[in-house]
């Protein structure tokens, strides 16, 4: 009877997990563990990609460094050991393709006896539904349906003020940094208004791209991202970049961006890029910042496409 599942969630592989109590402590790959915090449920922990360095990567930090969650560096390279001494109970991973996690060798997972969800963020979702799969996770972590936090355990284990057992309601007044976080129920649906207002008074067309050196760009097809395909949705004039090899980028050079001829390029901002400090101009567009990496929050895509709004009629 001890060993009755009590706790359960599927993530988007198809993978049914079960625990004897709802997960406390949970390791996550950084763009989940933020978009997890956003949502009320501090990880003790978070890992990076393959495009991750030793240090965590600002852009796709979201709110963890100011919450003190620690990095434990790149999801292949990862000291098991220390992970093991974290106690995790639920590791967090994305998916892109449906089947595996992208940031860690699930035998990680399978060696340290902790269940991993991988949770979709490629094209076979659209955004809208990839923001709800992370709410759906957060409030089966205990996390109350607004984002308040009610998982209160912090980086170290010792339970915030506050803090509540999964599914118990949060007291909103006994901890001040989870009454911080209280944000509009859909953050998301002003912030599309706001983006959708402004496309139809800019006639701007936009270009999403990745630099990769002063002879070499990847110029992101329109489809293959949620939130780019979402921009379209909402009327922005996203450019395909055409023709050629490549599902998620065409590769090619800066001239050819050029002859696409975008009023505004929305630049890579993570780490990993080539930023416009080092890139050549893109005929006369102008640029604002792009994180492919968003985290799949209400609150971090509302600050999106506020941007991007704001950006259309600069």
């Amino acid at each position: 009877m001890s060993d009755m599942k009590v706790w359960g969630f599927t993530d988007d592989r198809g993978t049914a997990l079960g625990a004897v109590r709802g997960p406390e402590r949970v390791v996550a790959y950084v763009r989940a563990g933020a978009a997890l915090l956003d949502l009320g449920v501090t990880p003790v922990a978070v890992y990076g990609s393959g495009h991750d360095g030793e240090g965590l990567d600002p852009v796709k930090a979201g709110e963890l460094e100011a919450a003190g969650v620690p990095y434990l560096g790149p999801g292949r390279t990862l000291d098991e050991a220390r992970l093991r001494s974290l106690g995790p109970e639920l590791i967090v991973d994305v998916t892109y393709d449906g089947k595996s996690a992208y940031a860690l060798d699930e035998g990680v997972a399978e060696r340290l006896g902790v269940p991993l969800a991988a949770l979709s963020v490629g094209n076979e979702l659209p955004l809208a539904a990839i923001i709800g799969r992370f709410r759906e996770l957060a409030a089966a972590l205990g996390a109350a349906p607004d984002g308040v936090a009610s998982l209160g355990v912090a980086p170290d284990g010792v339970a915030s003020a506050g803090a509540a057992s999964p599914g118990a309601p949060a007291d909103v007044g006994a901890d001040p940094v989870a009454a911080h976080r209280v944000a509009p129920a859909d953050p998301v649906a002003p912030a599309e208004a706001a983006l959708r207002d402004a496309a139809s008074r800019a006639d701007v067309t936009v270009l999403a791209l990745s630099g990769a050196g002063p002879d070499q760009v990847h110029l992101a097809r329109p489809q293959a991202w949620p939130e780019l395909a979402r921009l379209r949705e909402l009327g922005v004039q996203v450019v395909d970049p055409g023709p050629g090899p490549g599902a998620n980028w065409l590769t090619a050079d800066w001239e050819h961006a050029a002859a696409l001829r975008p009023d505004l390029v929305l630049f890579d901002s993570r780490a990993n890029a080539v930023g416009p400090e080092a890139f050549p101009p893109v005929g006369h567009a102008r640029v604002a910042p792009w994180n492919p990496e968003t985290p799949p929050s209400p609150a971090a895509y509302a600050r999106f496409f506020e941007g991007i709004a704001q950006a259309l009629l600069r």
